[in-house]
C-alpha cells in the first residue's frame, strides 16, 4: 500500500496502470486502504487540537480542545472520512454502467480511496493547526485528488478518456453532495453532544 501512496504522488499515470493490472485478490485488498490512511489525519488533528492548539486573531493565547472532546471529534472525523470514501465508491460503481464500464462496489471504493491519497497525506498538517498553511496545503491536496480522479477513472474502468472525463465530472458532483451531507450531519452531531469543548 505504501508504494501505491508514493506512486500516486510522483508518477500517478504509471501507478494507476500498475493498480489496474493487479490480480483480483491484491486489488480487493486495496479496499482497506482508506481505513488505514484515514488514521493519519485523525491522529494528527487529535494531537494538534488538544496539545498544540491554534490562535485566533491577534491573541497569543492558544485555543485548545480538551483531550476528551478532541478524542470524540477525531473518532467521528475518522468514521466520517471512511463513510465518505465508501459512499463515493458506491456511487462510482452505481454510475459505471451508464458510462460503459464494468465495475463492482470494491472497485469503486478502491478508486475513491486511492484518489483521496493527497488529502489523507495533507491531513498531517493537523499536527500544527495554522489556518493559512492548512488552507494552502488543503487546496493543493484537493486539486491533486481531482487530477488523480480524472486520470485514474479511464484507466481503472477501462473506458475512453472522453467518457472517463464525463464519468469523473459526475463523481465530482456526487462528492460535493456527500460533502454537504457531511456538514449537515456534523451540525446534528453537535446538537447531540459532540460539540467541541475548549480547555478554557
Amino acid at each position: 500500500m505504501i508504494q501505491h501512496t508514493f506512486g500516486l504522488l510522483v508518477k500517478p499515470s504509471v501507478q494507476w496502470r500498475t493498480i489496474a493490472n493487479l490480480p483480483g485478490p491484491s486489488f480487493n485488498t486495496l479496499a482497506l486502504y482508506p481505513c488505514i490512511m484515514a488514521i493519519l489525519p485523525a491522529v494528527a488533528w487529535y494531537f494538534g487540537t488538544s496539545q498544540v492548539g491554534w490562535t485566533v486573531g491577534s491573541s497569543e493565547q492558544a485555543v485548545k480542545l480538551t483531550p476528551e472532546s478532541a478524542r470524540q471529534i477525531s473518532i467521528l472525523f475518522y468514521l466520517g472520512m471512511v463513510a465518505c470514501v465508501a459512499g463515493i465508491g458506491y456511487f462510482i460503481h452505481w454510475m459505471a454502467h451508464t458510462y460503459g464500464a464494468e465495475s463492482s462496489t470494491v472497485k469503486g471504493i478502491v478508486v475513491a480511496g486511492l484518489t483521496a491519497t493527497p488529502m489523507f497525506i495533507a491531513g498531517l498538517v493537523g499536527f500544527y493547526p495554522l489556518l493559512w498553511l492548512d488552507l494552502l496545503i488543503g487546496v493543493a491536496a484537493v486539486s491533486w485528488s481531482v487530477y488523480l480522479l480524472y486520470l485514474g477513472i479511464p484507466i481503472i474502468m477501462n473506458i475512453p478518456e472522453e467518457r472517463g472525463f464525463l464519468f469523473s465530472s459526475a463523481v465530482i458532483a456526487i462528492s460535493l453532495v456527500i460533502l454537504i451531507c457531511l456538514m449537515v450531519g456534523s451540525v446534528f452531531l453537535w446538537d447531540l453532544g459532540a460539540a467541541p469543548a475548549f480547555t478554557d
